[in-house]
């Protein structure tokens, strides 16, 4: 029982891998293998923007004055700089207790009222 469903496995892989062209199973000749495109430098590129196509210098111009705009010092008041806060300190205590319930802010459940 064994050796004919072992035999007729075989025998069935074999037509398989005969009804399949030779050619079929290898890439076209002109795909470039993964390994060698990575080892390629792009000199061009897209702007993250717009999508025009840049060069080089171009893309590290535009990524430079991104840059520069995001690192630029913004004034926040003295309680959005305290909330910012209470949550950090929020995400540290819910990291090392975290089946505690903390609420949102100081003394509110949470949007659930006793009334009902």
């Amino acid at each position: 029982m064994m050796r004919t469903l072992i035999a007729s496995l075989c025998s069935l892989s074999v037509t398989w891998v005969s009804l399949v062209p030779a050619g079929m199973t290898l890439p076209p000749p002109d795909d470039l293998p993964e390994e060698v495109l990575r080892t390629q430098i792009i000199l061009e590129g897209r702007s993250p923007i717009t999508g025009a196509p840049l060069t080089a210098a171009e893309r590290a111009s535009l990524d430079a004055s991104l840059t520069a705009n995001v690192n630029a010092d913004i004034e926040l008041s003295p309680q959005v700089r305290q909330a910012i806060w209470l949550l950090s300190v929020r995400k540290g205590i819910r990291l090392l207790f975290p089946f505690l319930r903390l609420p949102l802010s100081g003394g509110q459940s949470g949007g659930q009222s006793g009334g009902q």
